[in-house]
């Protein structure tokens, strides 16, 4: 059952707790989607390639940067929120095939609804469990996989194994990549897990994020673009520095460096990832 508690704010129950979406005070036709609070997507109608969130635009640096400009790529969006992602992936390479696993069907419902997203067939939105469509995902069948799942801010526990990795490498072409968001704070331990996790199975990477969160001095989001071969690093350094928030590219040395000691998780030991710390989500991000 969905109520609006004013002329603009739409708020709604959904599978995994309170949905809102907010509009943007700064920008008409923009909005943001949290749930239980925890801000999930911001979404401009009106210009799709416009991204708010700054790991957004980390992972949309990579997206542009693994392929020629404006190249259609295969696409498997592992989480969906608002569809932020897609729909800059539909604009900026137009003929991509898209895929949306969300395993939230009354958001899927909600967004559909309130933000919805240009006719498009070769997007395709499905309401699913991440990993067990990932387990019935042809071999070889895509380009990118974009994993960016999340249940009460967290990334649930069996998106984090070798065994899952090893699912995500086995959908990717030989020249594909797994971008993946990561939401850690100090000691950083589920990041450099997750590192050391998904290099097992895609060894050449990198990591972008803010430099405090990196130096561990602060929760926030990092993202890691993973693949069979080296990723563009100078291309994405050059766009990690220019952004409005500057971050950093971690690659070779420094990477191993920042796994040095994490152990490879499976899924017999596999956790949620690190819960962000109370009242981080009262400002906006």
């Amino acid at each position: 059952m969905g109520r609006r508690r004013d002329t603009d704010r739409i708020a709604e129950r959904v599978e995994g707790g309170l949905a809102e979406l907010t509009p943007d005070p700064d920008r008409p036709g923009s909005w943001t989607l949290s749930v239980d609070g925890a801000p999930q997507s911001h979404v401009d109608l009106t210009d799709p390639t416009h991204l708010e969130f700054e790991y957004v635009r980390r992972l949309a640096a990579a997206l542009d940067l693994i392929a020629p400009a404006g190249a259609p790529l295969r696409v498997l969006h592992l989480g969906g929120g608002a569809l932020t992602l897609p729909r800059y992936v539909a604009a900026t390479r137009p003929g991509s095939t898209q895929r949306v696993v969300e395993v939230d069907g009354a958001l899927v419902e909600l967004v559909r609804r309130a933000l919805p997203w240009p006719a498009d067939p070769r997007l395709r939105v499905r309401v699913g469990d991440a990993r067990a469509v990932l387990a019935t995902t042809r071999e070889n069948s895509y380009d990118v996989l974009v994993a960016d799942v999340f249940a009460g801010a967290r990334t649930p526990a069996r998106l984090t194994s070798v065994e899952y990795a090893a699912e995500a490498a086995r959908v990717l072409r030989p020249g594909g990549w797994y971008l993946a968001n990561l939401a850690d704070g100090p000691p950083l331990r589920y990041a450099r897990g997750q590192v050391a996790t998904v290099r097992a199975v895609l060894p050449r990477a990198c990591l972008i994020a803010d430099a405090a969160v990196l130096r561990g001095r602060r929760y926030g989001n990092l993202v890691l673009v993973a693949g069979r071969q080296e990723p563009p690093v100078a291309e994405l350094t050059r766009r990690a520095a220019g952004d409005w928030f500057p971050g950093r590219v971690l690659a070779d040395a420094e990477l191993d460096r920042f796994a040095g000691g994490a152990t490879v998780v499976r899924d017999e030991a596999a956790t949620d990832s690190t819960p962000p710390p109370p009242g981080i989500f009262s400002v906006r991000r």
